[in-house]
C-alpha cells in the first residue's frame, strides 16, 4: 500500500455560536484527504479526516513540513507486516527534525493527516475504523452501541431566557439523555439560573453537566466551584487555563464533584502532567482528548491503554469532538462515551446521515474506514478537496 498524494484545504464553519471565551464566527476547518495505490469496488481508497472543532484551519505547517516528510519517505518504511499503511510510523516520519515541546504546533496537522491514513488502512481492509481500533487494541469486536451526550447549551447573540430549556428539550426529543451547557459567559447567577433551568426539565443532576471553556480564574472557579457544589452535575468541565496545573488542583481540592478537561491538552506528557500535578481523581474525573488534536488515533489509543495501567478506568474517557473520529475509537476502545453536536457547526458537527439516537446511545459505524460517506453534507465537502482522483 502506498501514498501517493496528500491534500489540505482551509474551509469555513460557518457557525454564529460561542462559549465563555470566543466566537465560533471566523473559525475555519483543515480537512485531508490521502490518495493510496490501492483499489476497492473499483475505486481508489481515499483517507479523510478534519481537524475536529475549536482549532483553526493548519494547512500551512502540514505543506511546509509534515506532508513533504511523508511523500518523501520511501514507501516500505511505512508499512506495516501484512502490507498495509502503518499510521505509527507515518508519524514517527513527520516528526522527524522537530524538536521535543511545543506539540500544539504538530499535534494538530500530524494528527488530522494520521487520522486520514487510519480511514483510508480501515478502507482498504473493508472494516469499521472502530472494528480495526478494537481488534488492534482490545483483541475482541468492537461494541454494538456508544452512549453520547450532547455538548450544547451555547450562548447566543440574541440569548434570552427560556434559550436553555427550548434546546434540551429538542435534545430530548431526539433521543438523547445527558446534556452540557456553557458558563462562564454570563455573571456567576445568570449562569446558575441556566443550571437551574436544566435541571428543572432534565430531573437528575447526572444528566447534565457545564463547561467553562477554561475561563476562569483560580478564584473565579473557586467561586463557581462553591454554587455548582450543591447541585451534584455529572461534571464541571475545564474550569481554568488547561495548562495551569496548579489552578486545577486547587479546583479538585476544594470541589468534591466530578471534574473533566482535556480538549486543549496535545500530548501524552501534558496529560500526564494533568494527572499527576492538576489534581485529577481516577475515581470520578473524566479526560476528553480530541483525537486529531492529540497526534491521531494511534497516539490516543495508547495513552488510554497506558492510564488504564495507572487505575484509570476506560469509562473515564469522553473524547471532544461530537464527529465521526471520535465515535470510532469511543466504539473500538469502549470508553465512557462520546460528545455530540446535533444542528451545530454546519457539515462538521454529528454523524451519519442514517445515525438514530435512542435513550442516549447510538449504533456503531458500519461503514470501511472513519464512515464519512455517511453524512452526505460533509463528505461532499471532503470529495471536493479530492477532485481528480474520485
Amino acid at each position: 500500500m502506498r501514498i501517493l498524494d496528500i491534500r489540505e484545504a482551509a474551509l469555513p464553519m460557518r457557525s454564529d455560536l460561542r462559549n465563555s471565551v470566543f466566537s465560533f464566527a471566523e473559525m475555519t476547518v483543515s480537512v485531508v484527504a490521502v490518495l493510496t495505490d490501492r483499489v476497492v469496488d473499483g475505486a481508489p481508497v481515499v483517507g479523510y479526516a478534519f481537524n475536529s472543532i475549536g482549532r483553526y484551519a493548519c494547512g500551512d505547517t502540514m505543506r511546509a513540513r509534515f506532508i513533504p516528510r511523508l511523500l518523501c519517505t520511501p514507501p516500505d518504511d511505512l508499512l506495516d507486516r501484512d502490507g498495509f499503511i502503518d499510521p505509527a510510523r507515518a508519524v514517527r516520519s513527520m516528526l522527524v527534525g522537530e524538536k521535543p515541546g511545543g506539540d500544539a504546533a504538530r499535534a494538530v496537522p500530524i494528527g488530522t493527516i494520521e487520522t486520514a491514513l487510519w480511514d483510508a488502512v480501515a478502507k482498504a481492509r473493508r472494516v469499521p475504523l472502530a472494528e480495526l481500533i478494537s481488534q488492534t487494541w482490545r483483541q475482541r469486536p468492537m461494541e454494538a452501541r456508544v452512549p453520547c451526550y450532547v455538548g450544547g447549551g451555547w450562548y447566543k447573540p440574541d440569548s434570552k431566557p427560556g434559550d436553555v430549556t427550548d434546546e434540551l428539550q429538542r435534545h430530548l426529543d431526539a433521543g438523547y439523555t445527558h446534556m452540557k451547557i456553557k458558563v462562564g459567559g454570563l455573571s456567576l447567577a445568570e449562569d446558575v439560573g441556566r443550571v437551574e433551568e436544566g435541571l428543572k426539565l432534565l430531573g437528575d443532576p447526572q444528566r447534565l453537566s457545564v463547561d467553562a471553556n477554561g475561563r476562569f480564574s483560580v478564584e473565579e472557579a473557586l467561586d463557581y466551584a462553591r454554587a455548582l457544589a450543591p447541585f451534584a452535575l455529572r461534571w464541571f468541565e475545564e474550569p481554568c487555563h488547561p495548562n495551569d496545573f496548579s489552578a486545577s488542583a486547587a479546583v479538585a481540592d476544594a470541589y468534591s464533584g466530578a471534574l473533566a478537561g482535556g480538549e486543549n491538552l496535545f500530548s501524552p506528557h501534558e496529560v500526564w502532567n494533568q494527572v499527576r500535578f492538576g489534581g485529577w481523581r481516577s475515581d470520578r474525573d473524566y479526560l476528553q482528548m480530541d483525537p486529531p488534536q492529540f497526534y491521531g488515533v494511534g497516539t490516543y489509543a495508547d495513552l488510554v491503554r497506558d492510564l488504564a495501567a495507572e487505575g484509570w478506568d476506560v469509562s473515564r474517557h469522553f473524547p471532544h469532538g461530537g464527529n465521526q473520529m471520535s465515535l470510532a475509537l469511543v466504539a473500538g476502545l469502549g470508553l465512557g462515551g462520546c460528545e455530540a453536536y446535533p444542528g451545530f457547526f454546519g457539515a462538521f458537527g454529528g454523524y451519519a446521515d442514517d445515525c438514530e439516537v435512542s435513550d442516549g446511545s447510538m449504533p456503531s459505524p458500519q461503514r470501511p474506514g472513519i464512515g464519512f460517506e455517511g453524512q452526505s453534507r460533509l463528505y461532499a465537502l471532503m470529495r471536493g478537496v479530492a477532485t481528480g482522483w474520485v
